[in-house]
């Protein structure tokens, strides 16, 4: 049974894997959830069934997040409740090609996303979650946020990135009542592969081949657990790794087939 809303939760990528496991999670926990992707008909079919709100979100277009922002805003007025978390879920790779060889425009989209998209959602609802009077952000970054590995300089780059903007802002909001978290995954199966690699699902599946990923699931508990935690209690990062990964290309796997 999903308890009464206490709270608003917005949770960006909503509409698969990671962001749409996160929604459930946080509904059971006691928000009303505010789903955004540009997929709007999928993550209706995610905020839904738990009662939550779902609003086409880009998040590498300005607008598109005015417009999220000013229906969020409208809605809380409304339910006459207050935008307590932002999850910045949306992200994402694109391509595993040497810097010799790298795309602008695929570096361009995963700064875009990874980076100005966390900047430009955390911006303007900083003074919602200050006014809350227990905010919180919860960034979802990457091992490669730390970790480097050959093909991967786009990718690590905008992680790296992100990292920088959380543990910032984490310095940058000390004393006024919002609490900041990163949550750097390592292998999780979901859509993740199949957009680096362009819609190639089989070496999107090759990159779990003889392993146990994490699930989607996994991660949206260490969400929900870190956003249910005491208001004086900041979960700073959480890093977490299958068990058969150790470092981002050091991975056990098993015979195949």
């Amino acid at each position: 049974m999903i308890p009464t809303p206490r709270k608003i939760a917005i949770v960006t990528g909503a509409s698969s894997g990671i962001g749409a496991a996160t929604v459930g999670h946080l509904a059971a926990a006691g928000f009303h959830v505010v789903g955004g992707a540009r997929r709007v008909d999928r993550i209706s079919a995610v905020t839904d069934p738990v009662g939550g709100t779902a609003l086409a979100l880009d998040v590498t277009d300005p607008a598109s997040i005015e417009t999220f922002l000013a229906n969020s805003r409208q809605l809380a007025e409304e339910r006459q409740l207050a935008i307590h978390l932002l999850v910045n879920n949306a992200g994402g790779a694109l391509g595993l090609d040497r810097v010799e060889s790298a795309r602008d425009d695929q570096w361009e989209t995963m700064y875009r996303t990874n980076v100005l998209g966390t900047m430009r959602m955390s911006r303007p609802l900083l003074p919602d979650l200050i006014a809350s009077g227990d905010g919180h952000i919860i960034n979802i970054g990457s091992i490669a946020g730390f970790e480097t590995y050959p093909g991967g300089a786009g990718y690590t780059a905008a992680k790296h990135g992100q990292r920088a903007v959380t543990r910032t802002l984490r310095l940058e909001l000390l004393g006024q009542p919002v609490r900041v978290t990163e949550i750097a995954p390592g292998l999780v199966e979901t859509e993740f592969s199949v957009v680096r690699f362009e819609g190639d699902t089989e070496r999107a599946q090759g990159v779990y081949a003889g392993m146990e990923p994490l699930l989607a699931e996994d991660i949206a508990e260490c969400i929900a657990w870190a956003a249910s935690r005491p208001a004086h209690v900041n979960i700073d990062e959480i890093v977490v790794r299958p068990r058969d990964q150790a470092a981002a290309t050091l991975v056990h796997r098993r015979p195949v087939g």
